[in-house]
């Protein structure tokens, strides 16, 4: 990518690292896999829970489906953590950016005096 000519910066450096990683993630789902004690059952049950719209919403997981629906949960807790890394690099981006011209105008207008 580039920024304006501006030198590759720790910011840069980083955000590339993450995107790189970003393209390593696997198959993602969203919500928190709970286990349920079930009546007259020894062992637990499974569900899925996330929110919608502001609603909790819940799914019954087959007991098949457990190992690969964990797995799926695990790589979007990854996903949400590169996004987070990625936005703070971006930001550090933005204002390095913002400060270099500020200071580079200010420099400017001392010379031409």
């Amino acid at each position: 990518m580039k920024y304006g000519g501006i030198a590759k910066n720790r910011h840069v450096v980083k955000q590339e690292a993450a995107l790189k990683r970003l393209g390593k993630i696997g198959a993602f789902m969203e919500g928190s896999l709970c286990a349920v004690k079930r009546r007259g059952c020894a062992k637990p049950g499974w569900q899925l829970t996330w929110k919608q719209k502001g609603k909790t919403c819940t799914v019954y997981v087959p007991m098949e489906l457990v190992s690969e629906v964990k797995q799926w949960t695990r790589e979007y807790k990854k996903l949400k953590k590169l996004i987070r890394d990625i936005t703070t690099q971006s930001l550090g981006i933005v204002r390095g950016f913002a400060a270099n011209r500020s200071a580079a105008s200010r420099s400017r207008g001392g010379t031409q005096n």
